[in-house]
C-alpha cells in the first residue's frame, strides 16, 4: 500500500502493558526503527526496567490504564503523540464458562481491557489530533471475532469484543481528522498470557507495528492480523 505516510519518518508512540510479552516486543520494534517510544507499566520500577531493555529510544512511564490520575498525568506531561497502542490487557480466563461465570472477574477485565483503553483514549486525542499523521491500534484477539465465537473465556472475549466495537466507533468518528483507528489480532503467541506453544513474539508484535505505522491512505475501522482482514 503506498502513499504518504508514517512510514520513513520519526513518531512518538506510547505502548500500554509494555514491561513485557507482546508490548514490549512492539515497543522494542518500533524503537529499532527509530521512532521514539513511552513504555508504560503499572509501576514506575517496571517501566524503568522495560525502557532500558528496549533501548536509548524508549522513555519510561508509569501508567496503570485503570487509573483516571495516572491517565490525567500521562495527558499532562506528554506534548506530543503519533500512536497510542492500547495493548494492556488482563484475564484470559480459560477456565470460566459464561453459565458460571464470576460476573466480578468479568468486570475486572472490563476494567483494563476496555475501559483503560477507552480513558485513555479520550484523554490523548488532543495529541492525537496535533499529530502529523496520528494512529490508533487496539490489540485485540480473534477470541473477540463473532463470526468464529464458541464457549469459554467470557471475560476475555467479551471485553475484547467490546474493544472491537470501540474501535469501529472511534474509526468513524475520528475519519475527518484523520486519525486511522484499527483493531488488530496477534495470534496466538507465546507469551506469559498466551501460553507456549504460540508463535514467536516477533511476529505477533510485527502485526501490531503493522497497524502503527499505516500510510496516510492506509485502513481505518479494520480487524486484521499480519496486515490481512478477519472477520469481526
Amino acid at each position: 500500500m503506498d502513499g504518504p505516510g508514517s512510514r520513513g519518518r520519526r513518531m512518538i508512540a506510547l505502548v500500554t502493558g509494555a514491561n513485557r510479552g507482546i508490548g514490549h516486543e512492539v515497543a522494542r520494534q518500533l524503537a529499532a526503527a527509530g521512532h521514539t517510544v513511552y513504555v508504560t507499566a503499572r509501576s514506575a520500577e517496571a517501566a524503568r526496567a522495560a525502557a532500558d531493555d528496549v533501548g536509548p529510544n524508549a522513555r519510561p512511564l508509569r501508567l496503570d490504564v485503570t487509573s483516571p490520575a495516572d491517565i490525567d498525568a500521562a495527558s499532562r506531561d506528554l506534548t506530543a503523540l503519533d500512536v497510542l497502542i492500547n495493548n494492556a490487557a488482563i484475564t484470559y480466563d480459560t477456565w470460566q464458562r459464561a453459565t458460571t461465570a464470576d460476573l466480578d472477574v468479568v468486570r475486572e477485565a472490563a476494567e483494563t481491557n476496555l475501559y483503560g483503553p477507552w480513558r485513555l483514549t479520550q484523554a490523548l486525542l488532543p495529541l492525537l489530533r496535533a499529530g502529523a499523521h496520528p494512529r490508533i491500534v487496539n490489540v485485540s484477539s480473534e477470541a473477540a471475532s463473532l463470526a468464529s465465537m464458541g464457549g469459554g473465556t467470557p471475560a476475555y472475549s467479551t471485553t475484547k469484543t467490546a474493544l472491537n466495537a470501540l474501535t469501529r466507533m472511534l474509526a468513524a468518528e475520528l475519519r475527518a481528522d484523520g486519525i486511522l483507528v484499527n483493531a488488530v489480532c496477534p495470534g496466538w503467541v507465546a507469551t506469559d498470557m498466551g501460553g507456549p506453544g504460540g508463535r514467536p513474539v516477533e511476529e505477533g508484535a510485527a502485526s501490531v507495528v503493522w497497524a502503527a505505522t499505516l500510510p496516510d491512505d492506509g485502513p481505518t475501522g479494520g480487524f486484521f492480523r499480519d496486515g490481512a482482514p478477519i472477520p469481526w
